[in-house]
């Protein structure tokens, strides 16, 4: 591919990955344009997860091409490299330091140098205090900074991630099940939180709940055997029959 001829912030063409005779990904083609949020959607071993895995370099394309900015091939770059890049993926179950506080968290994420943290004098500069206020503030947890992060919400340690996501200062947020096994409020914040980091970064989130991917408003991709089976708006993909029949009429 000439990088020229897309716009696209990340570009997957005939991309196909195999495990012991299971095809995970089958041509896999799709593109996510700069400042977009999309939501991906599909049932189980429909490739999602592999999907990310490709992107974030955990995983090898058998066939097929992987852009990131216009002339990155991702599938010739370990994850550390990509990573540095600009890529950032939430897993569904956070992972945060349960011993330290959420203030800590964030602050121990920060895209900086990190052999100065490890020195016993290190102290933030200004500009990483405002950095770190302005991330507390943007994943509603200011008011509980100087908590353990053990002792929070599920849905509290879901965003605590995604600060320490923020912190990483991606160009593209891959986000796994953000909503699962939230509460109904923390699931409408959660929606809000996402809406609000779209404003100035790409977010591509996976989800089951559908009345978090309607809430989210955006453009649907549904995968189905590694393919992309339907893309639209949710109402239209909802009404897609081949989508109906191998997932939501599940």
């Amino acid at each position: 591919m000439d990088p020229r001829t897309t716009s696209a912030l990340l570009y997957l063409n005939g991309v196909t990955v195999s495990f012991d005779g299971f095809r995970a990904l089958n041509n896999l083609s799709f593109t996510i344009e700069p400042g977009e949020m999309r939501a991906v959607i599909g049932p189980n071993g429909a490739g999602k997860t592999t999907m990310m895995d490709v992107v974030t370099g955990k995983t090898r394309p058998e066939t097929g091409e992987v852009f990131f900015d216009g002339s990155y091939d991702l599938s010739r770059l370990d994850e550390t490299e990509i990573a540095l890049l600009g890529i950032g993926r939430k897993f569904q179950k956070p992972t945060v330091f349960d011993m330290h506080t959420v203030e800590d968290n964030i602050a121990l994420a920060l895209k900086d140098d990190r052999r100065a943290r490890k020195t016993l004098f290190w102290r933030e500069t200004p500009q990483e205090r405002r950095r770190i206020d302005e991330i507390l503030d943007v994943i509603r947890l200011s008011a509980v900074r100087g908590r353990v992060a053990g002792l929070l919400s599920h849905g509290q340690k879901q965003w605590l991630e995604i600060g320490m996501l923020l912190a990483q200062d991606p160009k593209l947020l891959l986000v796994d099940e953000p909503a699962a096994g939230m509460t109904d409020a923390e699931t409408q914040q959660t929606a809000e939180l996402l809406k609000q980091i779209n404003r100035e970064r790409t977010v591509v989130v996976v989800e089951h709940d559908m009345t978090f991917v309607r809430e989210l408003g955006v453009k649907v991709t549904c995968l189905h055997e590694g393919s992309v089976l339907a893309e639209g708006t949710l109402d239209q993909v909802s009404q897609n029959q081949r989508v109906v029949e191998v997932y939501l009429g599940r």
